[in-house]
């Protein structure tokens, strides 16, 4: 199974949403699974995000 989301990411997201000083080693093992469930809710709230942007973009250029 490939990668659903680079470590950048994983990092970027946890520090954003408060908890990066657990994972600063590397070890997520301390990472409870509603910070995992958050993450992936951020995640899923950018992703989103972008798109509504591209789409808008898109929309605009169509003119």
């Amino acid at each position: 199974m490939g990668k659903v989301m680079s470590e950048k990411m994983k990092y970027e997201l946890a520090h954003d949403l408060g908890f990066g000083e657990k994972v600063e080693d590397g070890d997520w093992s301390d990472v409870t699974t509603g910070e995992v469930g958050s993450m992936v809710r951020e995640a899923i709230r950018r992703g989103e995000e972008a798109m509504a942007k591209e789409n808008g973009q898109a929309h605009q250029h169509a003119k």
